[in-house]
């Protein structure tokens, strides 16, 4: 008895891993999964791609224009208990690492303000043309014949009265 419970307690560990694994297939081959793979691929080589921007261009013609060299600004701090070493802070590394993040954050800001003005216009209702002339003059019509109508309607029930 006890070797069918555990025959038994395996077979629904199988099912439940080989649900899992199929759920897992599913979600994977998925548009949005792939779609996201590439985006994060694509993300990490724009980062590389600025990196190298501001890195080897933008902050040194900054570091020319202010007199200041990035690379090699840091602050030392006072030895402290003894260190044979000085401790610095790489506030030149820090500034590089700022500018990247605002050349990144600006360029998604534009990509999304993009995309959502893209979205906009496919979710506007389609503007429907005006009316035919004939169609404007049916309607025309139409309306003065419900007015004639409700003028003869109460007239007549005037005289039945």
């Amino acid at each position: 008895m006890r070797g069918e419970m555990k025959g038994k307690k395996k077979k629904i560990e199988h099912e439940k891993l080989k649900g899992f694994f199929h759920e897992f297939k599913a979600f994977a081959i998925k548009g949005n999964m792939i779609d996201m793979a590439v985006g994060v691929i694509v993300g990490g080589a724009f980062t590389a791609l600025v990196t190298a921007i501001v890195s080897h261009i933008a902050t040194p013609m900054i570091g020319i224009l202010i007199g200041v060299d990035f690379k090699s600004l840091e602050i030392e701090l006072p030895r402290l208990y003894g260190n044979a070493e000085p401790t610095t802070l790489g506030i030149g590394l820090f500034i590089n690492s700022v500018i990247n993040f605002v050349v990144i954050a600006f360029t998604v800001f534009i990509f999304v303000k993009a995309l959502n003005k893209f979205r906009k216009k496919q979710d506007a209702p389609p503007t429907q043309p005006p009316p035919s002339a004939d169609v404007q003059l049916l309607t025309e019509i139409r309306d003065i014949l419900k007015t004639q109508n409700t003028e003869c309607g109460m007239r007549n029930r005037g005289n039945a009265e």
